[in-house]
């Protein structure tokens, strides 16, 4: 009998070593609060990012946020209301670009919303002080630009490959230029907590279409994060099926460019580093028949076997 119950505790504590383990290597959660390219408002580009155990948010993007929090309410990864969670958990925005599918949650929700901060690239920032929050198209909630401002949005410029913290939070981010529609730029995020990091992409085109370097330079930076697992999932966005023109692309990639990128970036981590590595694919454009082409074409031109994820709105998600 003694012998049985000293198995059942070296079980018992070999289980809660196993449990520990994986909680320690579960270090962000985030909710997405729109998963689309386009076509339907409620479900645009916003990806809201925690430390596992906080509940203190970034928003990646704002296309969507209100039927984004009801969405999460409703699956469970929320249990306050709409205006709690936009008011209390969500710490401020990280804009990659100006277009209005990663901005017009923010706008719309503005008049309701608490005092934060916007992070952006001065010229997104520029676009935001000059074609949005304006007394011609909206009531300016920010500390610039037209009179009168209301101060209730602070901008803070970001320099590209620089760390800075963000505010209320215990996470810190180093955006990276990005070219969207050379030469206008978009931004992708490298969001850290504590030496873990997670990768989040704007808008993008290849590089060979743009006629750019920057997913290179971009994959120069992470290539080392990836190869000591201190990076956690790459958040990037797919919005063509294959047979898409590259002229017709305006500034997106199609499941044939992301693999090729991701072969570029394989090339510097070596192949073995990116098995089963998380690659959360966003921007999805309707209609469902192209969505689920779309989905067929990334699974089946998987040759880096990649944990290719594919985000459902409110649904939350751990790496």
């Amino acid at each position: 009998m003694e012998d049985y119950m000293n198995r059942t505790y070296l079980f018992l504590f070999f289980l809660l070593i196993c449990y520990q383990t994986l909680a320690q290597q579960i270090t962000f959660k985030v909710i997405p609060l729109g998963v689309k390219g386009g076509g339907d408002e409620s479900n645009l580009s916003s990806y809201m990012v925690a430390p596992v155990n906080s509940d203190e948010y970034v928003c990646l993007d704002a296309g969507t946020l209100r039927s984004g929090i009801q969405t999460a309410i409703a699956k469970g990864s929320f249990s306050k209301s709409i205006d709690r969670v936009l008011k209390e958990n969500i710490k401020g925005y990280l804009i990659s670009h100006g277009h209005l599918d990663h901005v017009a949650g923010m706008i719309i929700n503005s008049p309701d919303d608490t005092t934060k901060n916007i992070y952006a690239l001065p010229s997104v920032l520029e676009v935001l002080r000059n074609s949005y929050f304006t007394w011609k198209s909206w009531a300016n909630f920010t500390d610039e630009g037209d009179k009168p401002a209301l101060n209730k949005y602070h901008y803070v410029p970001l320099d590209s490959g620089k760390e800075v913290p963000l505010t209320n939070t215990s996470l810190s981010v180093t955006p990276f230029v990005l070219s969207h529609v050379k030469p206008y730029q978009s931004t992708a995020f490298l969001v850290r907590h504590q030496d873990v990091y997670l990768l989040y992409l704007g808008d993008t085109g290849a590089d060979a279409v743009e006629h750019s370097d920057k997913l290179k330079q971009l994959w120069q930076s992470v290539s080392p994060l990836i190869r000591s697992k201190k990076l956690k999932a790459i958040f990037m966005e797919v919005s063509f099926p294959n047979h898409q023109p590259d002229k017709q692309l305006f500034g997106h990639l199609t499941p044939q460019w992301l693999m090729q990128e991701m072969n570029t970036l394989s090339s510097l981590t070596g192949k073995d580093a990116l098995i089963n590595f998380p690659v959360v694919i966003t921007h999805i454009k309707p209609p469902v028949a192209k969505e689920h082409l779309i989905q067929k074409q990334l699974l089946t031109s998987n040759d880096l076997h990649l944990h290719i994820i594919f985000p459902e709105q409110g649904r939350m998600l751990k790496f």
